[in-house]
């Protein structure tokens, strides 16, 4: 007589149960497409250049065929035929020499009001001759641009139109990361394409967007569906579609919204006055590492490290210094530096904030007024290489004293800082330390000339991590050397 496998029989029969309750469990998003189609809109700009200016092209060995759905498609970003076609880039038709061409690009927005503004991303109608909106009942509207706001990449239309059908507003601070979420929007010119996914996390710092604490997806994003709506579950906006990261320019699982919070702020200063005022401390900042924060005797790492004070700035006013690390701000923890530059930017202009500030090694309470962020912050300077310098200290490093020249150049104080003019394998080149780079401080030490660079590096204790402030092009940070046996 055969026996049974209980256990065997027992996993199957559960599996076989639990089945129906885990697709039981995923969202059904038919209703959310139905309710908000109609308030998504699709968004064509117009731009004259200049005739020398030519369609992009393929990648070199990518070719499509002929006759495909996509020929229009092609056109459309590639020129008539593709590369190399009638109109395309060294085509036989088009305009003639000299004439200028007519540059169109595809984007997305949302309609929030039933009469007629829109919201889209700044980069899609950047430069734009002309917008055109286009609804799902397929009528084509001129808009015009009441306002745009580049750091933020939100801008606000306006079309003629009543009685339009328009999104409801969730709040991006409530959302959680893991929770479902869905993007109607015109990738390529599909319009009305929707794709979900989940969130993969909140308040995401991007290199050319520190004023903006992304929403980042896994949600199917592409050329297109830039300044379309993110939904949530319940129907409600709660982030604006606005970039990817991507090594092939496809969408490959990283997809970046713009809180509709900060949004929404930006589009109530685009309407009232035309343009966005933002909270300014003056500072450059950055990460506190591991390594950093053992040279500043911290427990763990945090705080935005403040590695550059402007001249002229609510930070210099308030008595801010070099090496002080904020760790909160109005109350509000600071865990990386990331989440420093929305909150202060969100701040009322000529109110008082309360830092919290650690300075060699004590807390103190610093109070600033925050003044207006300029509309253009300071740029990088270029720099000429060092000629001459001083024998290899024990960083393995040799130094020289700028120039007067040099110093104006690198927008350096009149007297103190050295100049790195060689770089051997050793501590300074495992910490990242570079030629053309300017030592101003060590530690809690400000670096007056090269002599004094070497007194205070022999000093330096053995087996210890330091912090050294460089500033590189214009801009500043510390930098943790590790000190050898």
């Amino acid at each position: 007589m055969l026996k049974a496998n209980w256990p065997c029989i027992f996993l199957t029969l559960s599996l076989v149960l639990l089945a129906p309750a885990s697709r039981a469990q995923l969202p059904d998003f038919t209703g959310l497409v139905e309710q908000n189609n109609a308030a998504v809109v699709n968004i064509s700009t117009t731009q004259k250049v200049a005739a020398n200016e030519v369609h992009p092209q393929l990648p070199e060995g990518l070719e499509i065929p002929e006759g495909t759905p996509f020929d229009d498609l092609l056109k459309r970003y590639f020129g008539e035929g593709g590369p190399g076609g009638p109109g395309g880039p060294g085509g036989p038709s088009g305009p003639g020499e000299g004439e200028p061409n007519e540059a169109k690009s595809l984007g997305s927005g949302f309609v929030i009001s039933p009469d007629g503004f829109v919201i889209t991303n700044h980069h899609v109608i950047k430069d734009a001759d002309e917008v055109v909106v286009r609804l799902q009942d397929r009528r084509e509207l001129v808009a015009r641009i009441v306002g745009s706001d580049k750091r933020s990449d939100i801008a606000l239309l306006k079309v003629e139109a009543k009685e339009l059908p328009v999104v409801k507003f969730g709040s991006s601070e409530d959302l959680k990361v893991g929770a479902w979420v869905l993007a109607i929007g015109s990738p390529f010119g599909f319009d009305h394409s929707a794709t979900a996914g989940i969130v993969s996390a909140k308040g995401r710092s991007l290199p050319s967007d520190n004023y903006v604490p992304f929403i980042q997806t896994d949600v199917a994003i592409n050329p297109g569906n830039s300044g379309g709506p993110l939904f949530n579950l319940a129907g409600e906006v709660i982030g604006v579609n606005s970039q990817i990261y991507s090594r092939t320019g496809g969408f490959m699982g990283l997809s970046f919204a713009i809180p509709i919070d900060v949004a929404l702020q930006v589009v109530d200063q685009l309407k009232t006055q035309g343009k966005v005022s933002r909270g300014w401390l003056g500072v450059q900042i950055q990460d506190v590492t591991r390594e950093l924060a053992e040279s500043f005797g911290m427990k763990k790492p945090q705080g935005a490290l403040v590695a550059k004070i402007l001249p002229k700035s609510p930070a210099e006013a308030a008595g801010l210094q070099i090496g002080d690390i904020i760790e909160e701000f109005n109350g509000r923890e600071i865990e990386s530096s990331a989440a420093l530059p929305p909150m202060v930017g969100k701040t009322k202009i000529g109110e008082s904030a309360k830092l919290k500030v650690l300075r060699q090694g004590k807390r103190i309470e610093v109070l600033i007024k925050i003044g207006m962020l300029p509309d253009e912050e300071p740029t990088m300077a270029s720099r000429d290489e060092p000629e001459s310098g001083d024998k290899l200290s024990r960083l393995n490093v040799s130094v020289a004293n700028p120039t007067d020249e040099q110093r104006e150049q690198l927008e350096l104080p009149k007297t103190g800082g050295v100049l790195i003019v060689a770089v051997k394998p050793g501590p300074a080149a495992e910490a990242g330390i570079r030629r053309g780079d300017v030592i101003l401080r060590i530690q809690d030490q400000t670096v007056r000339d090269a002599k004094h660079f070497s007194e205070i590096v022999k000093g330096l204790p053995k087996a210890k991590t330091v912090a050294v402030l460089v500033q590189r092009r214009g801009g500043s940070q510390f930098l943790a050397i590790k000190l050898k046996d």
